[in-house]
């Protein structure tokens, strides 16, 4: 957007080029990847252009501003050589890959209830950002870009969702969306869970909580976790449990590291990059389905929001019950 900045950052970090538009710079150097860092309303497009140069694209959170959007990426990256990838990093410490092993395993046995909380602040300075709190620009609140990054985890660990009761208000930011979202969730397994985004929370925290049959598992941590931020409490008799969890220790923190690296492996190997755009849809079908459940006051069931929906072309929908403060 600003050619002085991009020349100034070129010549600080020793970039031999810099280039006026993503356009010109797919054209004209031969990239590995793209990694799409810019406001959520630029995502989409520029890894459309990425695709139609066969190029691999790895994009920030929200990938998209609607499940639409979602499903235009795919029906390009089906046309392409190329292969999108989105950012979900917390799915990539240890300890959570560890999880959904041994859940998978059955070492915990059945899943029954779980929480999913991301208790976040933003005062309205943070607002002062053109491009936040606007629909157009960011898709939405804290559900499209702050609790993200937890409730992925919560998906990629209990599975396939089933339907959704919600409710979004605007309590206190001059905004056009929610700074506060709750769900109550039914998965296909039966698992019940809770998930709370909020950007109004002094106390900051991000915690999840799986109740399993043979034991509770639990992280509280704010922007990325170790291993010591993880508990394993076992149900009366299923001690070894715990033993299981401590087999492998690590102290790597949670965060893009972990993820580029994997991203990496796979464009090296020839595998499809982590989290692809069917995993990706999941998620995103997740929070249309929160918006549309909160706003239309009704349950909604997963695969319920397709091309009729209002909500599959924008998160806002029907319209937000409050108006727009923007």
């Amino acid at each position: 957007m600003d050619a002085d900045r991009a020349s100034a950052f070129a010549k600080e970090w020793g970039v031999p080029r810099a280039h006026p538009t993503s356009a010109a710079l797919l054209e004209a150097e031969e990239l590995d990847f793209v990694h799409v860092c810019t406001p959520p309303r630029h995502h989409v497009p520029i890894a459309l252009e990425c695709l139609a140069a066969n190029v691999d694209v790895l994009v920030e959170k929200p990938p998209a501003l609607s499940l639409s959007e979602v499903d235009a990426l795919i029906a390009a990256e089906r046309g392409s050589t190329g292969r999108v990838a989105t950012v979900f990093q917390h799915r990539f410490g240890p300890a959570a890959v560890r999880l959904r092993r041994l859940a998978s395993e059955g070492v915990f046995g059945r899943s029954f209830v779980a929480k999913c909380d991301t208790l976040w602040y933003r005062g309205d300075a943070y607002f002062d950002v053109p491009w936040r709190g606007t629909w157009e620009s960011e898709g939405g609140g804290p559900t499209m870009g702050h609790g993200i990054h937890q409730f992925d985890l919560l998906l990629s660990v209990l599975g396939p969702w089933q339907e959704i009761r919600a409710v979004a208000v605007r309590q206190a930011r001059d905004v056009q969306t929610e700074d506060v979202s709750m769900a109550l969730v039914t998965f296909a397994d039966g698992t019940v869970a809770s998930v709370v985004n909020s950007l109004l929370s002094p106390r900051e925290t991000s915690e999840l909580r799986f109740d399993f049959e043979r034991a509770t598992v639990e992280v509280e941590h704010l922007y990325g976790y170790t291993d010591a931020h993880w508990t394993v409490t076992p149900a009366p008799g299923h001690e070894d449990v715990v033993l299981r969890w401590r087999e492998e220790r690590s102290g790597i923190v949670s965060g893009h590291r972990c993820q580029v690296a994997a991203f990496l492996d796979a464009l090296d190997d020839g595998s499809v990059p982590p989290v692809s755009l069917e995993d990706t849809r999941n998620t995103m079908e997740f929070i249309a389905a929160l918006y549309a459940s909160a706003f239309t006051g009704t349950v909604v069931k997963a695969g319920q929001i397709g091309p009729d929906s209002p909500f599959y072309a924008s998160m806002e929908g029907i319209g937000a019950p409050w108006g727009n403060a923007r």
